[in-house]
Formats: structure tokens, sequence, C-alpha cells
């Protein structure tokens, strides 16, 4: 006999938690940012792209954060000759947290695009707003592929200067300026949250 169960999740989403007015510090983004990072080694190092990283897609369950929606990516990985389109070149995602390679539809983009995501997510929890809200579709689509945003600390002047460089570094456009791997952005992110005293 077959089954497949899912875990019952009490909390909320963090775009529920961003619409109900809560601020998140400098802290609880690292701790979202650690568990979004965790959870994407795994996937990747399968040949998953999530593709879809955004507040919506993160539940917070206690003090945790789950990353939801992994079902969509396998199933487009599974299905498609490249890793960021379609066969027809259509790029896949939410287009206010997809990375400039994915809004082109470039047919060799990577896991690197749920990295910038993440760089997206993280400056949203920070300053409470999205890097490019304000503008029209086409200029929030035009500014993705062509400006870096306003530094975070400008936003958020509370945010660590190790935190704001990680976030900035993950919004790079340039893939190869981002760091290579979930792990490797996670490991940066662990040197300077977890106390040198820690085992």
């Amino acid at each position: 006999m077959l089954w497949y169960t899912m875990p019952f999740v009490e909390g909320e989403s963090l775009r529920a938690a961003l619409v109900n007015g809560q601020r998140f510090t400098p802290r609880d983004v690292g701790r979202v940012m650690h568990d979004v990072l965790d959870a994407l080694p795994y996937a990747h190092g399968r040949g998953v792209i999530h593709r879809d990283i955004k507040p919506g897609n993160i539940l917070r369950h206690r003090s945790h954060s789950l990353v939801t929606d992994f079902g969509v990516a396998k199933a487009l990985s599974a299905s498609m000759p490249h890793s960021g389109t379609t066969s027809v070149g259509i790029a896949i995602g939410t287009p206010a947290y997809m990375a400039p390679e994915q809004l082109a539809a470039d047919p060799i983009a990577d896991h690197r695009m749920d990295l910038y995501a993440i760089g997206l997510l993280a400056y949203e929890l920070l300053s409470g707003a999205q890097p490019f809200s304000g503008h029209s579709p086409q200029e929030t689509l035009a500014a993705q592929l062509t400006r870096m945003p306003a530094p975070i600390e400008e936003s958020s002047p509370d945010t660590p200067p190790q935190l704001a460089a990680l976030v900035m570094q993950l919004l790079a456009k340039d893939p190869n300026a981002r760091p290579p791997t979930a792990l490797a952005a996670l490991e940066q992110l662990e040197a300077f949250t977890t106390p040198a005293s820690a085992t």
C-alpha cells in the first residue's frame, strides 16, 4: 500500500507576516536565510532548482522557516531540457523574485538564480519593501536586469555590515559574482552569526 505524508505547519508564510506589518530584525533575517540556504544544497545537488523562492513560499514553523513548492520545481526539472526556461525560452517564476538570467530566459541559467532570490527575500525582510517596488511591472523587470538596488544599510541602518555585504553579494547581476553555491553562502552566513566558542 503506497501513501505519502505532508507535515502540518501551524505558522504563516513570510508574505502573510509582511502583509500583517511584522518587522524583521537582522537576527530574524539571518535565521530565515540560514534555514532557506540549508534547504537548497540537497535539491541543487540533485539537479532541482526551486526557481520561485519568495516570501509566499517560505512557511514559518515556530522559530524555523520551511521552503515549500519544491514539487513544482522537480516536475519542471524532469520535463524540461534547460534548467531555467521552457523549451521555447519562456522564463519561469515570479518576476519580482527572478534573477536577471532567469528573466532573460538564459538557457544556461543554473542554481545561482535561487541565490539571487534569497538576496531579494532578505532585502525585503530587512527593509520592509521589495528593492524595486514602486515601479511599473515593465520598470521592475528592467531594473532587475540592469540596476543594483540601493544599499540595504540605507533602508535598514541596523543591519550588520557582514550581513549587508552578503545580501548585496547575493543580488549581484552577474551569477559569477554571487557565492558559487547555497552551501558556500551558508558558510559565509555562519562565519559571522555563529559565536567563535560554539562547538
